[in-house]
């Protein structure tokens, strides 16, 4: 199935309603997937990309992977999206198509399931899944923003890494008897675990791209995390919540949020929300608009030692303007700051959290008593 040269041929659905915004949007012809990407995900895939016969060697395990049963559930137990059946999204597929130049169009199909959720997989050819939940929800414009979330991951090719991950961690379960394999499973799926969250980021950028609608890519993610309720919540109010998880506690806070976001393969909806808004003001997203971007023509000339440099340097920015604790205190050490001990302290229980407070005396009163020299302990000051 390939995309038609313009997605306004097709924009008519049964009942006559225009599903392809009026309003005008730019097209990314040639786009490459890496002026989008997070910059984590980016430097994992230009890398990726780089060894010779990688993507060959996982396809050739396609038999072992669980893509040709999937296909089948899908096309046996789903409803497959087409100009006949789910026509609108139909049509949002082949113009997400259109705005990111991806001349393939994946198969998509809707799964009952009251869940709101959607994914993309596949080895040789991406399948975008989308279920009832997901469709129930989300209005129109909201729903662009998803639809073209997963066709930015089939342009990036998520998809086959996400189905060695699915398979992965199907693994780990049957082999859990076995300590050490178990082990060295699930060290390779929470190293896959941490470039999916990555990989996350890099669609929601993509389907501002497609949608180019800041605000109803923000419903989106609102409604993901709070319901169809969007007179009960506020977009303002809810990127504070982000902010306040960021910034919140102690390092004990902070080694709480990474036990929590471990387990996981998309980040919290709130720093979904936060980051897609911080790229959307960033000048590499204005140069994008303005149509300066790499082309796909070009990924094969891409330096890998840059793409982890700038990797790094995004990682070390991070580390900078981090109000999280930990990041406080990395930052500390880095700079050779006096007083880590007291820094420490403070981070783990806040200022003051554990020290006993002792009522200050006036100077000249001040005397050595028992348990008061400096021997025995400091006085409090």
């Amino acid at each position: 199935m390939s995309v038609p040269n313009d997605p306004s041929d097709s924009t008519e659905s049964s009942g006559g309603a225009e599903k392809v915004p009026s309003r005008t949007r730019k097209r990314f012809p040639g786009i490459s997937s890496r002026a989008y990407e997070h910059p984590a995900d980016r430097s994992a895939l230009v890398a990726l990309r780089k060894l010779t016969g990688f993507d060959t060697a996982f396809k050739a395990l396609s038999g072992l992977l669980p893509e040709r049963s999937l296909r089948l559930l899908f096309l046996s137990d789903s409803v497959r999206v087409s100009d006949q059946q789910f026509a609108h999204l139909n049509v949002m597929l082949l113009d997400a198509c259109y705005i990111l130049d991806l001349e393939k169009v994946p198969s998509m199909y809707v799964t009952q399931d009251p869940q709101p959720n959607a994914m993309c997989i596949g080895m040789d050819s991406p399948i975008i899944v989308v279920t009832t939940g997901l469709v129930e929800l989300l209005d129109e414009e909201e729903m662009r923003a998803v639809v073209g979330h997963e066709v930015g991951h089939a342009l990036s090719g998520h998809s086959v890494y996400r189905t060695i991950l699915l398979f992965l961690t199907n693994l780990a379960v049957r082999v859990a008897w076995i300590p050490l394999g178990n082990l060295a499973i699930l060290a390779i799926v929470t190293a896959l675990r941490e470039w999916f969250r990555k990989s996350e980021l890099s669609a929601d950028r993509a389907g501002l791209l497609v949608g180019q609608d800041l605000q109803a890519s923000m419903r989106g993610l609102m409604k993901i995390a709070g319901g169809n309720h969007l007179h009960e919540m506020n977009v303002d109010a809810f990127l504070k919540q982000a902010e306040e998880y960021e910034a919140a506690g102690d390092l004990r806070d902070s080694v709480l949020k990474i036990m929590n976001v471990l387990p996981r393969t998309h980040p919290f909806t709130t720093v979904r929300a936060a980051e897609l808004k911080k790229w959307s003001e960033s000048r590499d997203y204005q140069r994008l608009m303005d149509g300066h971007y790499p082309r796909r023509s070009e990924d094969k000339d891409t330096s890998v030692y840059d793409t982890f440099k700038e990797s790094a340097n995004h990682y070390a920015e991070n580390v900078k303007t981090s109000k999280d604790p930990l990041m406080g205190l990395i930052r500390d050490i880095s700079t050779g700051a006096g007083d880590i001990g007291g820094k420490l302290r403070n981070k783990f229980t806040g200022p003051g959290g554990t020290q006993t407070t002792t009522q200050e005396r006036p100077a000249d009163e001040t005397q050595d008593g028992p348990g008061d020299s400096p021997e025995n302990g400091p006085r409090a000051e």
